[in-house]
């Protein structure tokens, strides 16, 4: 793979701030996972994420395990992207529409990976590209009409 990103977009029928008020919230991460991973997150961090806020979460994929996250993108009701402790990251992107509503795109951005080619052959960059779309899908249901 070349690339080392998969992502998705959808729109969402809401302005980007009330999108972006529920991403950079943490408590809120498990209400739009579409991975299933997603369990809590952890009481030690932020209520609200900025720029290099350090927040950690409770997961479950097989085992139960806790990860620890950073924000190093950061553009108030525009972007935000975290990064594990391999690298990779998480990524939101709103486009705000005429009519209201918001273009949100959500990447897997392996690039920055300290060991990307490990997961260009793994599981997980088809694995991320169903659960985004799980997860917008899910984005899109909380602020339908």
């Amino acid at each position: 793979m070349t690339q080392r990103q998969v992502a998705a977009t959808r729109t969402v029928a809401a302005p980007p701030e009330k999108i972006f008020e529920l991403l950079t919230d943490p408590s809120k991460h498990p209400l739009i996972d579409g991975s299933g991973t997603v369990l809590a997150a952890r009481h030690d961090g932020p209520e609200r994420l900025t720029l290099g806020s350090r927040f950690g979460m409770d997961m479950k994929m097989g085992a139960s395990y806790r990860i620890r996250n950073t924000v190093v993108e950061f553009e108030e009701n525009r972007l935000i992207a975290w990064r594990h402790f391999n690298g990779h990251r998480w990524r939101w992107r709103l486009d705000p529409r005429p009519d209201g509503a918001t273009d949100v795109t959500e990447t897997f951005d392996w690039s920055t990976a300290r060991l990307p080619l490990l997961i260009d052959l793994s599981f997980f960059p088809r694995k991320n590209r169903q659960a985004i779309e799980k997860t917008l899908d899910r984005l899109v249901r909380m602020f339908e009409a």
